[in-house]
């Protein structure tokens, strides 16, 4: 790089960087809220003192200082962090030091515009002289979001194998809610029961976390599915099984979705949002594949030094992938023995069934990849209907669109697309009602043809 260029964009370089972030107060922005604090009490185990920032309070500031041509959760983790550092200000008078904050915001490789939200914030921050030296850093998905750079090595090893279980647990906690929460006996008895069952991870995992010993936290998942199952009015009959695909961050994030899941809820649905945890697995999968085609290359140029260098990287990556195999298979086991929530999709089933039904190609990417493939497991698995939540104008949200509108509407699959930029649709209401009504339909068409005897299976053509 250029002097000229360095001076231009020297603040992406001095104040967005991954640095060893042990001393400072982290602030993290919400989003999934179980798996939100499980990874603040991850960082609280490795001696990083991390805090998750009250969202959707300062979404006005978000849209003040955005042109509106960026994504939804630009806009909403934008107002997170001004309303968060003003109040501090606020609080702390002239003891407010902005170099005791860190702001931890990721980033994605690829066409996303979230990969440069990080540098878009810091000019915003820069936009006010008391918030300057407030650094930004970040994983990434360029390395499979690895810590190594941003705490000491060994916490960051340690760090990385915690947080993923957490991440597993928090989803778990999530299904555990949706599958019990439309049957319970009483209004409010599976939320209260399941946030007292998350402060009891937190606290272990903050005081036993770093050992790596994880039976304690399997046993807080086990027994609080066991409990959780006794909430269930088992005479009431199954709703409509509806799976809401899409943009991570919108997609779990209840004030940015204006609280879908509890809207269908009302409605009559019984739902499931795709999890974290299978956004984890796509990344170390669609890293392994970019490495197996680097060996390839290298094989069929005889290029043994370049063949060294892609093995030595993809080893590793191979381990870690059954790693998280068999961690999440370990974890589901405990819940699975007493409730029966829905498992997660294997990321190479959802390759493969795109492939055969040529629909979407991995080398392509993005959240698409995974969005269409769940919808099409769904499809198969006998789910009711697909929502497909995401931030208005969003590139991979859209390509779904194009794919899935069309071919679950010849399969007669309920399907609906759910955008947000904040402003509340004055149709919501009458669209997700109509949706609902259309899934109770399908439900009730599959269970009239098992009772006939038949067995309810599609198939879809290339």
């Amino acid at each position: 790089m250029t002097v000229a260029a360095k001076q231009n964009f020297g603040r992406f370089y001095d104040k967005v960087k991954q640095f060893d972030v042990t001393g400072k107060t982290l602030l993290i922005p919400d989003m999934a809220p179980f798996a939100s604090r499980l990874l603040a009490s991850c960082f609280h185990a490795v001696g990083v003192n991390a805090l998750v920032m009250e969202t959707y309070k300062g979404l006005s500031l978000g849209k003040e200082f955005t042109s509106g041509k960026e994504c939804f959760p630009c806009q909403v983790t934008l107002g997170d962090i001004l309303h968060f550092l003003k109040g501090e200000k606020e609080r702390l008078g002239e003891n407010f030091s902005p170099e005791r904050y860190v702001y931890f915001l990721p980033e994605a490789d690829g066409p996303c515009r979230f990969g440069m939200y990080n540098k878009m914030q810091r000019l915003v921050l820069d936009r006010f002289e008391e918030f300057r030296d407030v650094p930004i850093t970040y994983v990434s998905t360029r390395n499979s979001y690895s810590t190594v750079d941003i705490m000491p090595a060994e916490a960051a090893t340690i760090f990385r194998k915690l947080c993923y279980v957490t991440i597993i647990i928090a989803d778990i906690l999530d299904r555990i809610v949706w599958r019990v929460r439309p049957y319970e006996l009483r209004p409010g008895l599976t939320d209260s029961f399941v946030q007292k069952a998350l402060e009891a991870l937190l606290e272990e995992v903050e005081l036993r976390g770093a050992s790596l010993e994880f039976n304690g936290l399997f046993d807080i998942v086990e027994d609080t599915a066991a409990t959780a199952r006794t909430f269930i009015d088992t005479r009431q009959p199954r709703r409509p099984l509806i799976g809401i695909v899409g943009e991570i961050y919108v997609r779990t994030h209840p004030d940015s979705n204006q609280n879908i899941v509890r809207v269908l809820e009302q409605f009559g649905a019984e739902v499931t949002v795709a999890s974290i945890g299978e956004w984890i697995n796509y990344i170390s999968y669609d890293m392994a594949r970019d490495q197996k085609r680097q060996v390839k290359l290298a094989l069929l140029k005889r290029d043994f030094t370049s063949l060294r260098g892609a093995l030595n990287a993809l080893i590793p990556t191979q381990i870690e992938k059954y790693y998280q195999i068999a961690r999440q298979k370990q974890v589901y086991k405990h819940a699975l023995k007493h409730l029966d929530i829905e498992k997660d999709h294997a990321i190479s089933l959802l390759e493969k069934r795109m492939d055969k039904e040529r629909l979407y190609s991995f080398d392509i990417g993005t959240e698409a990849a995974l969005s269409i493939g769940a919808a099409l497991e769904h499809l198969h698995e006998g789910y009711s209907g697909v929502v497909n939540v995401y931030p208005f104008t969003c590139m991979p949200s859209a390509i779904c669109t194009a794919v899935l509108k069309p071919l679950l509407n010849k399969m007669r699959m309920p399907y609906i697309d759910a955008p947000y930029d904040g402003a509340i649709q004055p149709n919501r209401e009458v669209a997700l009602r109509t949706f609902l009504h259309q899934a109770k339909q399908r439900l009730e068409s599959r269970n009239s043809g098992n009772r006939n005897g038949k067995a309810a299976k599609c198939h879809i053509k290339p």
